[in-house]
């Protein structure tokens, strides 16, 4: 099928796709995107409780999120992740976020596709939900690998930005005019950032304005495999890049649409 086809908005600097992220990549040029954000299935849904807002809760958010094995799981996340490979120029950068339960299988296969895995961060949560088992530690934090496509290449990091940037002022983590560490202090989703709808893995937008801020420039093509609800875009077009979105549901990418179109 062809990317026309698989298109399901357009505008100036956006292009949104519904669709297989494998199909809709396969139709995307060749080393054409500076920077992919990749939030992938966590393959946690299993039938299990957490807890949100006091209130016992599934797990569960869709057969989406449903592992399949760990071998078909990592199989998964091998195709998806040498799709984005092909597309990204030579000194592009990916970054993936995740939990215990999908962020190693995507490490894994980063190396094996010749990746150099620049850093790994770890977003701590200082208000995430609680452990209704008592039987682990409380789940506070999400990892994010950062990786350039080519070892040999210059690859975009905005060090003076990270450094002396405003940062401190809501990271509590981040010294003032220091470098930018590796462990960053953010929130999760805020209510205010959910008005246009619900996705049950919205990431906040202090998260990947940061991402953005810090390994692409203005006018650089953004990808996201995984739209969701279009945090990346909404980045993505404050800070005067252009954005791919891709997802297989129409109810996101409207929702996506909404959220970076709106006043």
């Amino acid at each position: 099928m062809s990317l026309k086809k698989l298109q399901y908005f357009k505008s100036r600097n956006l292009s949104l796709y519904q669709g297989n992220c494998l199909e809709v990549l396969e139709n995307i040029p060749a080393e054409s995107v500076d920077l992919i954000f990749a939030d992938p299935p966590y393959n946690l849904s299993n039938n299990g409780f957490t807890v949100k807002s006091g209130k016992r809760v599934s797990v569960n958010k869709g057969k989406w999120d449903a592992s399949q094995g760990v071998e078909a799981d990592f199989n998964f996340h091998r195709s998806w992740i040498q799709a984005c490979q092909r597309v990204l120029k030579p000194n592009g950068t990916i970054w993936i976020s995740g939990t215990y339960h999908s962020i190693y299988q995507c490490a894994f296969a980063l190396q094996l596709s010749n990746f150099q895995i620049l850093n790994d961060v770890s977003w701590f949560k200082p208000n995430a939900s609680p452990n209704i088992s008592c039987r682990y530690f409380t789940a506070s934090h999400e990892t994010l690998v950062w990786a350039k496509k080519d070892p040999k290449a210059k690859h975009t990091f905005n060090y003076e930005l990270m450094k002396k940037g405003e940062w401190h002022q809501k990271d509590p983590l981040k010294n003032q005019d220091k470098q930018m560490r590796s462990v960053w202090s953010i929130p999760v989703t805020k209510k205010s950032e959910k008005i246009n709808g619900y996705h049950p893995t919205q990431k906040p937008l202090d998260l990947l304005r940061r991402i953005v801020l810090a390994s692409s420039n203005i006018g650089d093509l953004i990808l996201d495999p995984f739209c969701g609800s279009g945090t990346t875009g909404v980045i993505a077009i404050q800070e005067k890049r252009k954005f791919i979105g891709i997802d297989l549901s129409s109810k996101y990418l409207d929702l996506t649409k909404e959220r970076i179109l709106q006043k």
